[in-house]
């Protein structure tokens, strides 16, 4: 494997060094003679597609995994960690995509447990709410000591656990995908917390599969593909371009150079001039509501047109009521009110055999739950919901002789990286699961398909594909519904962007007047628009 190095052009003092770092997990080589070095004041981005192994990495460094060979060393001593408080120890801290929070508890309370605080004669934050609130100015990361964190939302729960890291004095910080879910606003402020955190003589790693976001925040950037360490560059010495082909190998740098560029989605691009297009009628969303899994209101009076070929995105930040407004459009979560019509035909309350025979489908967020049946055949999840239809049935029962063909033509025309037909779902990376998952939904000719986040967790070339197959099923005549945590996605593929917020639509935006930070005020409920 060859790796490529581009040296800083003055050196730096080394806070953290990882050297010929392996890791296997039975037979899979998950790391590779990985070696990081982390400089003191640096914002160094670990880049690379779903996985690549940099959580692996970072895991490592933070104690959660014991390496199988290699060593690391902070400021010149070389460590053997235990665990994360060992960790903690050293002065490393970790921000996972995923909180360690107890949403009863206060921020404060969230963020000085496990620490030792005065208890006699009876428990004292006085002077740790002192230190939080010098944290918070410090470090630009606002918060409300004494709220609740359950009350929260994302932006604000991610600075606690940042000051979660800085109250237990963290030199080195890693950040795991920390831009999931965050609106433009809270980006811009993350990344200006950042810059002030390594002013104060820190390090932080910034773990991303975007390439926009280390080029906006990194000092220096190393790429992993595999398990391996492609190379470490500048951000001054280096361009989308050529990360996207260290990410994903030169043999596919042409076909990926798109999407880097469409991944680098500017504002003024953003409000560009677009040749508005008038679509067809053919879905109609009136008045909709339904509930959630506990029975709350989760969706309310929605109403929503896509028009034939049309591409209309749902904007939002995560728990807006997004699963629930996929579920009810799809016919797989009962209405409390509302109709949806798909080219004049009532779908409301009739069955879901109904909803996939009037051409809906539905590629669900979660694809590990909703999506496949992990220990079936890939024919078994090919046929999955269209196991009735005629071009599957012989004498009555289903011709899996013509199934196993029709899978093998799948995993031909969409390059699932797969043994064949009759291979276990489980047994495919995440990316190809979701390429069968497409290739489901478009193979039946849907008239409307609705997508939830249909890209998340994907390397570039998983995304290029999803991004491909959307527009040759909207040059069809497919509507899509597009739901996306992403807002470049959706900026890119989406003619309309709605904005959900608590179960509600509140504004609309259509191409050529799409302002990233106007949406973001609408995502996080500061602007309501008709």
């Amino acid at each position: 494997m060859t790796t490529q190095t581009k040296t800083t052009p003055q050196a730096q003092a080394a806070r953290l060094v990882m050297s010929d770092i392996t890791k296997r997990f039975g037979d899979v080589l998950a790391l590779d003679d990985i070696d990081l070095t982390l400089n003191a004041r640096e914002v160094h981005g670990l880049l690379g597609g779903n996985g690549a192994g940099k959580t692996t990495l970072m895991n490592i460094l933070y104690g959660l995994y014991k390496p199988d060979e290699g060593t690391v060393t902070v400021d010149g001593e070389r460590l053997t960690l235990t665990g994360p408080k060992d960790a903690i120890k050293h002065g490393i801290g970790m921000v996972h995509q995923n909180f360690l929070q107890v949403d009863t508890y206060t921020v404060l309370e969230n963020i000085v447990l496990g620490t030792d605080q005065p208890t006699f004669p009876k428990l004292d934050l006085r002077e740790a709410e002192k230190e939080v609130e010098r944290l918070s100015q410090q470090f630009g990361l606002a918060v409300k000591p004494r709220a609740v964190v359950g009350d929260l939302p994302v932006g604000i729960r991610q600075r606690v656990e940042i000051l979660k890291a800085l109250y237990r004095g963290a030199k080195i910080l890693a950040l795991d995908e920390p831009t999931t879910n965050l609106t433009p606003q809270e980006v811009d402020d993350l990344f200006a917390s950042l810059r002030k955190i390594v002013d104060e003589d820190m390090s932080v790693v910034f773990i991303t599969h975007k390439i926009k976001e280390t080029m906006a925040v990194c000092d220096r950037l190393t790429v992993m593909r595999e398990g391996r360490r492609i190379g470490t560059v500048n951000r001054a010495d280096t361009d989308p371009t050529e990360l996207a082909a260290m990410m994903v190998g030169d043999t596919e740098t042409d076909r990926v150079a798109a999407v880097v560029q469409e991944g680098m989605v500017t504002r003024e691009f953003a409000l560009s001039e677009f040749e508005v297009k008038q679509f067809e009628p053919r879905v109609t969303i009136k008045g909709v509501s339904t509930t959630n899994d506990a029975g709350v209101g989760a969706i309310n009076d929605v109403t929503l047109d896509i028009g034939k070929g049309e591409v209309v995105g749902i904007a939002g930040v995560a728990g807006n009521g997004q699963v629930e407004l996929a579920e009810a459009i799809a016919g797989v979560r009962p209405l409390t009110s509302g109709v949806i019509t798909v080219d004049s035909d009532d779908l409301t309350g009739r069955p879901t055999r109904d909803w996939l025979a009037g051409g809906v489908a539905y590629v669900a967020e979660d694809r590990h739950r909703d999506g496949i049946l992990p220990s079936r055949s890939l024919t078994e999840n090919v046929l999955l919901g269209h196991q009735r239809r005629k071009k599957f049935r012989k004498h009555g029962l289903v011709d899996w002789s013509l199934a196993e063909q029709e899978t093998q033509e799948i995993i031909t025309k969409y390059k699932v990286k797969a043994s064949g037909p009759s291979a276990p779902a489980a047994t495919l990376s995440g990316g190809n699961i979701q390429r069968v998952i497409l290739a489901r939904a478009f193979g039946h000719d849907p008239r409307l398909l609705i997508l939830h986040n249909p890209t998340r967790g994907l390397d570039i070339a998983s995304t290029q594909f999803v991004y491909d197959q959307v527009r040759a099923a909207t040059a069809a005549g497919t509507s899509v519904l597009l739901i996306s945590e992403d807002l470049d996605e959706l900026t890119v593929l989406a003619d309309r962007i709605n904005v959900l917020f608590d179960g509600a639509l509140v504004g609309e935006r259509s191409r050529g007047n799409y302002d990233p930070y106007e949406l973001g005020r609408l995502m996080a409920g500061l602007e309501v628009s008709a």
